[in-house]
C-alpha cells in the first residue's frame, strides 16, 4: 500500500545517533534542574515535606512525566545503538527513533499532557528561563525542528504498511518464545476473544488448561518448584502477544504472578513447597483480594480484620473489584490482625483456599460471598465485591507465619505487578494499532484507501512509534528486575507510558473507524473499553506519578 508522501530520498538525520546522544545529556541536565525546582517546592530542612508534595502535586507529577519521557528517549538510544552494532538497524527503526526524539524532546520543552486536560510545562516546576535556553542545544533544536515531521511520519507509514512494525532487539531464544504464544494468540484466542466480550463471558477454562499446558502460569517461577525459571523479560514478551490476542487473556497470568512472589520473597519453606507447584502448573488459579470499598490504593486504612481463635483465623470485612474470584481457588487475601493500628503496620497477608465457584453458585464458600460487579471491558475475568463473615483461614496460611508483614510482602511484588501490567498495556496499544491499520487499508473513500490520507497515516506512524518507546522501556525495567536491581521507579515509568499509549492508540485507532468503530460489532470497540482500565489499576495515574516523583526526590534529598 502506497502512501503519499512528498520525499525523494528518505528523511532520516545524517547523524541521527550522535545528535540523540547530545541530546539525551542536554535531557538529563534539564532533568537535574527540574528536580532542584521541584524540590525547593517539596523539600524542607533536607527531608521530603508530605504535605508540601500533595501541594505541589501539580509540579512533582510533571517531574516523574519528564523524567519517564527521557527514560523512554533513553531506552530508545539503547535500542538503536544495539541494533546498529548488531548490523540491523535499518531506515524504519532510525525513523522510529528519530521521530520519538523529536516528538518528545518539544513536548519536555513545550509542555507534557499528563492527561488530556493537564499539560506540564518547565516553568511549572521551577525550571528558569536560562535552563531552558541551555536545554536547547543545537542537536536538540534540529530534532525538534526535523525529527518529527509530516514526512518522517508518512515514511514511516509507508514502511510499516506491510505489517512490520520495527525490530523489538530482542534475542533468538525469546524470538522464538514470541512466536510460539502468537501462533497460540492467533488460533485460540483472537478469532472468539470478540465474542467473550460481547456475551460477557469467562473465559473458557480450555484455553487456560492450554496455557497452563504452555507454561504460562510457572514462567518465573524456579525449576525448584516446577516452574520454567524464565525471567521477566520472556513474561514481558509471553504477556505483550497475549494481550495483543485479549487483554483478559494476558491478565490470567497476573495473579499467578502475583501470588508466587509473595509466597516465593515471603512465604515459608513449607509454603513455597505446598503452593508454588500447584501455582506453576495451574492446578491452583490465585486471585488478589486487597482492594476495599473506599480505600483504593490507601491500602494502609483496610478495615478487614482477621480475629486468630485457635488454630484459625476468623476474617471479617468487604474487599471490591476482585478480578476472578469465582473460578479460582486461592486468595491472597490482606487483612488487619493487629485492630490497635490504624495504618500499614497492623496489617497481614493470608494464603486464603476456597471452592472454584460455578455458574449457578459462585461463592459456595461458608462465611463468604460475592456479586458481580458489571464493567465496561476487561470482562474475560469479571470484576466482584465480596463479604466475608466469620471466613475462616487456617493459622498455617499466614503468609511467612508473621503477623504485621503484610503490606511489606505485597510491596515487594509491586515491581513485578507492574512490569507485567505495562506489557500488557504494550500488548493492547499494539492491537489497537494493528485494527487500525487493518481498517485504514480496506476502508475505501474518495476513491483510495483512507490510510493514503496524511491524517490517517500519520495517526498509525506515531502509534508504532510511541508503541515502540513504551516497549522498550518496559523491557528495561525487566531487565532490571532479572538483574535483580531495584527497580520500582522504572517499573513505575513503565506501566505509566504504557498505559498512556494504549489508551492513545486505541482512541486514535477508534477514530480512523469512524462511525463503525463506534459500533459493537467492531472489535475497537472493546479494545477502547479494555485499554481504559490499564490507567487505573495497579496503580492510578496520578498515584503512579506520586511514587514516582516521591522515589526520584528521596533517592538523593
Amino acid at each position: 500500500m502506497d502512501v503519499a508522501v512528498a520525499t525523494s530520498q528518505s528523511p532520516v538525520l545524517s547523524d541521527l545517533i550522535p545528535a540523540c546522544r547530545d541530546a539525551c545529556g542536554a535531557a538529563d541536565h534539564l532533568l537535574v534542574e527540574v528536580r532542584k525546582g521541584v524540590s525547593a517546592k517539596v523539600v524542607r530542612g533536607g527531608k521530603l515535606d508530605a504535605a508540601l508534595l500533595d501541594e505541589n502535586q501539580f509540579a512533582a507529577h510533571g517531574y516523574a512525566w519528564v523524567a519517564t519521557y527521557v527514560a523512554g528517549l533513553q531506552q530508545m538510544l539503547e535500542w538503536a545503538e544495539q541494533l546498529e552494532a548488531a548490523g540491523s538497524l535499518t531506515e524504519l527503526e532510525s525513523l522510529m527513533l528519530q521521530a520519538a526524539y523529536g516528538e518528545y524532546l518539544a513536548q519536555i520543552a513545550g509542555g507534557i499532557p499528563m492527561t488530556q486536560v493537564e499539560w506540564v510545562r518547565p516553568r511549572n516546576m521551577g525550571v528558569s528561563d536560562a535552563a531552558i535556553a541551555a536545554f536547547l542545544t543545537p542537536a536538540v533544536s534540529r530534532l525538534i525542528a526535523e525529527g518529527n515531521t509530516d514526512a518522517v511520519r508518512m515514511r514511516i507509514a509507508q514502511l510499516i504498511a506491510d505489517g512490520n512494525f520495527g525490530n523489538l532487539g530482542i534475542d533468538e531464544m525469546l524470538g522464538m518464545v514470541r512466536d510460539q504464544f502468537r501462533r497460540f494468540a492467533e488460533e485460540k484466542v483472537i478469532p472468539f476473544a470478540h465474542g467473550w466480550h460481547e456475551r460477557d463471558e469467562l473465559i473458557p477454562i480450555e484455553i487456560i488448561d492450554e496455557m497452563a499446558e504452555l507454561g504460562v502460569f510457572g514462567l518465573t517461577i524456579p525449576e525448584q518448584w516446577g516452574g520454567l525459571g524464565m525471567e521477566k523479560m520472556a513474561m514481558c514478551v509471553v504477556t505483550e502477544e497475549l494481550s495483543r490476542a485479549y487483554i483478559g487473556v494476558g491478565s490470567l497470568g497476573t495473579r499467578s504472578e502475583i501470588a508466587a512472589e509473595l509466597i516465593r520473597l515471603g512465604g515459608t519453606d513449607e509454603q513455597k513447597e505446598y503452593w508454588l507447584p500447584k501455582l506453576a502448573s495451574g492446578e491452583i488459579l490465585p486471585t488478589a483480594v486487597f482492594t476495599e470499598p473506599n480505600t483504593g490504593s490507601d491500602l494502609g486504612s483496610l478495615r478487614t480484620r482477621a480475629v486468630q481463635d485457635g488454630d484459625v483465623y476468623k476474617i471479617t470485612g468487604n474487599k471490591t473489584w476482585i478480578t476472578h474470584a469465582a473460578r479460582t481457588d486461592l486468595m491472597t487475601l490482606l487483612a488487619r490482625t493487629n485492630p490497635g493500628t490504624k495504618d500499614w503496620k497492623g496489617l497481614s497477608m493470608f494464603l486464603a483456599e476456597k471452592p472454584r465457584g460455578t455458574d449457578a453458585e459462585p461463592f459456595p464458600a461458608e462465611g463468604m460471598t460475592g456479586g458481580e460487579i458489571e464493567v465496561l471491558g476487561y470482562r474475560g475475568m469479571k470484576e466482584y465485591e465480596l463479604g466475608f463473615d466469620d471466613f475462616t483461614v487456617p493459622a498455617k496460611n499466614l503468609l511467612g507465619q508473621q503477623e504485621g508483614q503484610g503490606f511489606k510482602q505485597l510491596m515487594a511484588t509491586f515491581e513485578s505487578a507492574r512490569i507485567q501490567t505495562a506489557a500488557r498495556a504494550v500488548g493492547v496499544a499494539q492491537n489497537a494499532m494493528e485494527l487500525g491499520m487493518k481498517y485504514a487499508q480496506e476502508r475505501v473513500q474518495f476513491g483510495k484507501p483512507i490510510f493514503e490520507f496524511p491524517r490517517v497515516a500519520g495517526k498509525i506512524a506515531w502509534m508504532a512509534v510511541e508503541t515502540m518507546v513504551a516497549r522498550q522501556l518496559t523491557y528495561d525495567s525487566a531487565r532490571q528486575k532479572d538483574s535483580d536491581r531495584r527497580c520500582d521507579i522504572e517499573a513505575g515509568m513503565a506501566k505509566l507510558l504504557a498505559a498512556r499509549v494504549a489508551w492513545s492508540n486505541a482512541d486514535n485507532a477508534l477514530q480512523i473507524h469512524g462511525g463503525n468503530g463506534y459500533a459493537v460489532e467492531y472489535p475497537i470497540s472493546r479494545v477502547l473499553c479494555d485499554a481504559r482500565i490499564l490507567n487505573v489499576f495497579e496503580g492510578a495515574a496520578e498515584i503512579q506519578a506520586q511514587v514516582i516523583a516521591r522515589g526520584l526526590l528521596t533517592a538523593r534529598s
